[in-house]
């Protein structure tokens, strides 16, 4: 149990941001982080190490808002993300609030990986190197589909 402890300790604010960064609603992030490490207590054995446990974690994680929203009609993971901040090149696009909207649209337009990449990225502020162990690739998978999301996202809005 000292070792759980250990865990969630070391891994609750970044499995929280990582939540807070697919529902944008604090109060979900945080029912969905508990969830998260009460099913990872539940099923600890299980855990083989063939993955980080950080990546584990958000795998619970992510598993668990999905089965949120298929439950809970009203929540949409596909829905608009509601705050954006990226570089600083988008960060001055970002001043009027009708390019805040096209750029939004943009993000939700995008195709996967490249919206969650984006995401997760930007919102999740996860590093490369853990956004690629989420989908089992490479850091330097996660830099080249963040910056073609980038270059979607700009060229949709020429």
């Amino acid at each position: 149990m000292t070792d759980f402890r250990n865990i969630y300790d070391k891994y609750f604010r970044d499995v929280y941001r990582y939540t807070l960064s697919l529902c944008k609603n604090d109060s979900l992030a945080q029912e969905i982080t508990q969830e998260t490490f009460f099913k990872a207590l539940g099923s600890i054995d299980s855990f083989d190490g063939k993955c980080r446990i950080f990546v584990w974690l958000c795998q619970i994680a992510r598993n668990t808002y999905i089965s949120m929203c298929r439950k809970n009609k009203h929540l949409d993971f596909d829905a608009d993300i509601n705050k954006a901040q990226n570089s600083t090149d988008l960060e001055t696009e970002f001043a009027d609030k009708e390019t805040a909207y096209e750029v939004h649209r943009c993000l939700h337009r995008l195709e996967e990986p490249y919206k969650e990449v984006f995401t997760l990225r930007t919102f999740g502020e996860l590093s490369f190197a853990q956004i690629g162990a989420l989908f089992s690739k490479t850091e330097g998978w996660a830099r080249v589909t963040y910056h073609r999301a980038r270059l979607k996202i700009r060229e949709e809005l020429k």
